[in-house]
């Protein structure tokens, strides 16, 4: 799952990929919102992405459909 993180007062935004399902995603940006916390997400590598819940922009949540890429036949 791609992940894309917009952080006020940055302009660029921080992006990465983990292994969390859409909807678990989503309900830890919510919780994090609704309750003035910080938004604690860990990536497909293990890295914790924390961020302050009053910072954050926008967040875009990919799908969770593969998209097969390369040469095949039609």
């Amino acid at each position: 799952m791609d992940i894309e993180l917009g952080i006020q007062n940055v302009t660029k935004p921080v992006n990465f990929s983990t292994d969390a399902s859409a909807d678990e995603v989503g309900q830890a940006i919510a919780d994090a919102v609704e309750h003035g916390a910080t938004l604690n997400l860990t990536d497909g590598k293990g890295r914790h992405i924390i961020v302050p819940a009053g910072a954050l922009g926008y967040a875009i949540i990919g799908s969770e459909t593969s998209h097969p890429v390369g040469f095949g036949s039609l």
